[in-house]
């Protein structure tokens, strides 16, 4: 995927305060092939190549000089400062850019509809696979990493070596691992009483494993409706009573309010089958 760059203030490394130790070329041409050497200074010699004037390609990286460009031609006297932080930025992002997914770090995770369309209607939308889970909600194959999860797009796909259905079946078995058995974290709830699952980012994923939550509504009667109002939590009770499931709908409302990563409030009813909207 190529990701476009534009000029960033990032606290200058000094190995990067070379950049305005000579003058800085005032042509487009001559700006581009100054700033292709800084960064390939910067980076170790990384292969930096020039596709046009103020276009530079990084690897997967594409380093538009556009407005660093137009800065240092209204504001001189600070072009090199501002310079040698766009150039410390450009290094940074490509020491960090993601490594190539492996297998054991697929998941499926339960996002909304609103959530993908919002990722479709950006300019070089990465291909992400969705499909339905119940009401707005929808399962993605993610990628695990240390600092975030990301969505699997069809390129993961294509350097797994694996089909769609492949990698959904390869992040529901990842998932089931990484998750602890339902029992073993739930408690059985009665009337007037509400559960809740909290504290690992995949918590609501578990709406994607719904076999896995046959035990808990067997042992509730058979009832069992349930909300995840945050990526990292999930609701549920064991009582269909209009006024539990009006509580149930308005905690989550609240709590989707002030979560870090909200995700939604509409109320689920498990079947054996699949997931039914509660109106």
């Amino acid at each position: 995927m190529v990701t476009r760059l534009c000029s960033a203030l990032v606290v200058l490394a000094a190995g990067c305060s070379s950049a305005g130790a000579q003058e800085i070329p005032k042509g487009e041409a001559a700006f581009t092939d100054y700033v292709a050497a800084q960064l390939r200074r910067a980076t170790g010699g990384a292969d930096v190549v020039v596709k046009a004037p103020l276009t530079l390609a990084l690897g997967e990286l594409q380093a538009n000089l556009d407005r660093i460009f137009a800065y240092c031609s209204r504001s001189p006297s600070d072009c090199a400062g501002e310079l040698a932080h766009y150039v410390e930025t450009v290094a940074q992002l490509h020491k960090d850019r993601p490594a190539p997914p492996s297998r054991e770090a697929v998941r499926v995770v339960v996002r909304t509809q609103a959530y993908v369309t919002g990722i479709q209607g950006m300019p070089k939308a990465p291909k992400v696979q969705p499909r339905p889970l119940a009401g707005g909600l929808v399962m993605l194959p993610a990628i695990d990493t240390p600092r975030a999860i990301r969505m699997l797009t069809e390129d993961d796909n294509e350097q797994l070596g694996l089909t769609p259905d492949d990698v959904f079946k390869l992040g529901f078995a990842n998932l089931r691992k990484h998750l602890k058995p339902l029992m073993s974290v739930a408690n059985v709830t009665r009337a007037r009483q509400m559960g809740q699952l909290s504290g690992d980012p995949y918590q609501s994923s578990r709406l994607a494993l719904l076999e896995s939550w046959s035990p808990l509504a067997k042992a509730q009667g058979g009832k069992l409706i349930i909300v995840a109002p945050a990526t990292d939590m999930v609701l549920y009770i064991g009582d269909d009573a209009s006024t539990a499931i009006e509580a149930l709908r308005l905690l989550a409302k609240n709590l989707a309010t002030v979560a870090p990563t909200p995700l939604s409030g509409e109320l689920l009813r498990w079947t054996p089958a699949r997931w039914e909207v509660v109106r």
